[in-house]
C-alpha cells in the first residue's frame, strides 16, 4: 500500500504501525511523487493527505478515480462537513482527521482490507439481475448500463447491490450505513450514504435529477425501483 504525506514523521509513524501487521508500505513526501509512483504500481489501498505540495490529495483521487477504484483513506486537517463531503463525492472510501492515532489509522486500513478479500460477500456474493439496461454481478462485482461498463467504488457497487437485492424495499441511511460500512461503526455520518447514492445516479442514471434506478422516499431513505 502507499502512505502519501509530506510529514516524515507522520509517514513514518503511519508505516510503523502498519507493517507490524505484515502490510509492505511505500511512501511519497509530495503529490507528484505520489502520482510517478502509481503511474507504474497498483496498491491495495491509498492513505492520502490532503494538503501536498505541488500536487494537492484531492487532485490526486480526482485523477485517480478515472481509471482506478482502489480504496483511498484521507488524512486531514479539516473536519468540517463540507471538506468531509468533498473528499467522499470525489470518491474517498474513508477519512481521518488530524491530529489522529496511527492505531485508528491502521484499524481503518485493516477495515478495508478485508472487506476487499472478503469480496464483500454478505452484500453481494452469488447476486446476479439484470433489469432492461442495467446489469449487476455480485461474483464479479461487475455493473453494465446499456451494455457497457460502469466503474464503480467498493462501497458505490455495496450500495447499489443491497438496494438492487430488494426491490421497492425502503432502506433509511442508518440501514445502509451499518450494512455497507458494519466494518466501521465509528464512521457513521449519514452524508456519507447520501453522497454515495448521488455518485451513482450520475454513474448509472441516464438524468440524474429524474432517476430511473434509486429513488429518494422523503424522510426515510432510498428504494430500488427495478
Amino acid at each position: 500500500m502507499l502512505v502519501v504525506d509530506d510529514e516524515p514523521m507522520v509517514r513514518e509513524v503511519v508505516a510503523r504501525y502498519l507493517e507490524l501487521d505484515g502490510v509492505i508500505v511505500a511512501e511519497a513526501s509530495n503529490g507528484s511523487e505520489a502520482m510517478e509512483w502509481l503511474d507504474s504500481n497498483t496498491p491495495d489501498l491509498i492513505v492520502l493527505d490532503v494538503m501536498l505540495p505541488e500536487v494537492d490529495g484531492l487532485t490526486i483521487l480526482r485523477r485517480l478515480r478515472l481509471t482506478s477504484d482502489v480504496p483511498v483513506i484521507l488524512l486531514t486537517a479539516r473536519s468540517s462537513e463540507v471538506d468531509r463531503i468533498a473528499g467522499l463525492e470525489l470518491g474517498a472510501d474513508d477519512y481521518v482527521v488530524k491530529p489522529f492515532s496511527p492505531r485508528e489509522v491502521a484499524a481503518r486500513v485493516r477495515t478495508i482490507l478485508r472487506r476487499g478479500r472478503m469480496a464483500a460477500a454478505p452484500v453481494s456474493g452469488g447476486f446476479r439481475a439484470d433489469f432492461d439496461d442495467l446489469a449487476i454481478d455480485g461474483w464479479t462485482r461487475e455493473v453494465r448500463v446499456r451494455g457497457a461498463a460502469v466503474v464503480l467504488t467498493p462501497k458505490e457497487f455495496d450500495v447499489i447491490a443491497v438496494l438492487a437485492q430488494s426491490p421497492r424495499h425502503v432502506f433509511s441511511r442508518s440501514q445502509l450505513l451499518r450494512l455497507v460500512w458494519a466494518s466501521s461503526p465509528d464512521y457513521q455520518d449519514p452524508a456519507t450514504v447520501t453522497v454515495h447514492v448521488g455518485r451513482l445516479r450520475h454513474k448509472l442514471e441516464e438524468d440524474p435529477q429524474q432517476p430511473r434506478w434509486i429513488h429518494t422516499v422523503h424522510g426515510i431513505g432510498y428504494r430500488f425501483e427495478p
